[in-house]
């Protein structure tokens, strides 16, 4: 876009070519267009904030079910302590994601649970990976390796 500015008995104009046609126009109906614009660029930006957005959840999604195997591979852990170590290593999940997903997992014979005694209210289920699970974990850790060093080889080149 090109901006010509020319004096014409007394006022300002602009002439603005946008995709070879030239409009010609008062600053009044300038500001009118740069509104009309600024929606316009709002929109863009808008719509690219939401894109990569959706990006990042996805990938978030994809490494989530990894993760939490990565941590009940080392212990068994209180759902609301497989979120706050999730949240300490800023993979944010919350009670309505992680539930549905534990609940596919122990379907999916891939974990299980046991309840323990808490020091205050009700026992709680405690989940662990089955010996299943913790042989899904070696392929998904095999594939992870895989996929750390596309990625780092794309990264370099």
């Amino acid at each position: 876009m090109l901006n010509l500015y020319y004096v014409l008995q007394g006022t300002i104009y602009n002439s603005i070519f946008v995709q070879n046609f030239m409009v010609t126009c008062s600053w009044t109906s300038a500001v009118i267009y740069a509104a009309g614009l600024a929606k316009y660029v709002n929109a863009i930006l808008t719509h690219y904030i939401m894109y990569v957005e959706n990006v990042k959840s996805q990938m978030r999604k994809g490494m989530l079910e990894y993760c939490i195997m990565l941590l009940l591979d080392k212990k068994s852990y209180y759902s609301s302590d497989i979120i706050d170590e999730l949240e300490r290593a800023n993979l944010i999940v919350v009670e309505g994601t992680l539930y549905p997903l534990l609940s596919r997992l122990k379907k999916e014979g891939l974990l299980d649970y046991e309840w323990q005694e808490s020091p205050s209210g009700p026992p709680r289920k405690y989940y662990k990976l089955t010996d299943e699970g913790k042989a899904l974990l070696a392929v998904l850790d095999e594939n992870w390796q895989q996929l750390s060093c596309t990625v780092t080889r794309i990264r370099n080149l």
